[in-house]
């Protein structure tokens, strides 16, 4: 489960001052890096004020602010601009009795989808009883990532990110599933940004069969490879046959063929591409492959 850090910090400090002490970036390969991020972190979750403050704030200038690009979502705030590789976040947790739960339901705030992260991040408990977590763990570089996939979740514990509680949220080890908490609740958070991190599957789970259940990061390459072909240019029909023998990201070459089979209008045609893929040397792909292959012999 996420490394609980112990509280240490018994002074507070203005979102302006935490922003000046990550400034240089919070490494998780780094003890001492960790350990000075969750510091700064927690002397922010000890300031009880800012973020009542800042949201009153952005909602008399109507959120012509700093934060202006994006920032503020219906559960999400981010806190500050991307620097040396990581960012501020709070998040707010409703519970079932809210409205916006009711209306938008529990999947819209990831209640109920087990998922690890392809990013580091460090959190504290920051208002009212924190929303609960199942925690598993998994042995990321053993997972293809094909659908169906049998994986090694290990259960650990249930247990809710409390007012003060500090945790860190390994990249590719910890899992969870996540469930309302009894009143709303407010986390904050530091996130570390990797600059490859994106070519790194984030995975849902199916936890009644310990499999993996979707992949959760689709990247913006394999949506302009799939747009490319689709337009039918010649030169995006090669790049895809390219990209699907020789890419180094499987997902990469997965889009790749998905792509071509979306223009093959018989199913012949469409059952002989999904043979190369079987056979392109890669378990996930040809997983996958075998799957598309299934279907259209249904």
């Amino acid at each position: 489960m996420p490394r609980v850090i112990a509280n240490t910090q018994s002074s507070s400090a203005s979102l302006e001052e935490t922003i000046d002490a990550v400034a240089n970036g919070f490494d998780p390969r780094d003890r001492r890096s960790t350990v000075d991020a969750a510091a700064a972190l927690e002397r922010l979750a000890n300031n009880r004020g800012f973020l009542a403050d800042l949201l009153i704030e952005q909602l008399r200038e109507r959120h012509r602010d700093i934060f202006e690009d994006s920032a503020y979502g219906p559960q999400a705030i981010v806190l500050s601009p991307l620097v040396a590789g990581c960012f501020l976040r709070a998040n707010i947790w409703p519970s079932e009795d809210e409205s916006c739960f009711r209306a938008s339901g529990a999947e819209s705030f990831v209640y109920g989808i087990p998922h690890d992260h392809n990013f580091d991040f460090l959190t504290v408990g920051y208002f009212g009883p924190g929303y609960r977590s199942d925690y598993y763990e998994i042995d990321y570089e053993e997972i293809a990532g094909f659908r169906g996939e049998d994986v090694g979740l290990r259960f650990v514990e249930r247990s809710a990110l409390t007012e003060g509680k500090l945790m860190h949220y390994r990249a590719h080890v910890d899992v969870h599933s996540q469930l309302p908490p009894e009143t709303t609740s407010v986390s904050l958070n530091i996130m570390h940004i990797d600059a490859g991190q994106d070519w790194f599957d984030q995975y849902g789970f199916d936890l009644g069969n310990r499999r993996v259940d979707r992949v959760l990061n689709p990247g913006a390459s394999e949506t302009f490879m799939r747009c490319a072909v689709a337009l039918g240019d010649d030169e995006a029909q090669d790049l895809a046959e390219h990209f699907g023998r020789n890419h180094p990201s499987t997902r990469m070459r997965l889009a790749c063929f998905e792509a071509r089979s979306g223009l093959l209008d018989n199913a012949q045609a469409r059952d002989a591409l999904w043979r190369e893929a079987e056979q392109a040397g890669d378990l996930m792909l040809a997983r996958e492959a075998q799957a598309r292959r299934a279907e259209i012999h249904v």
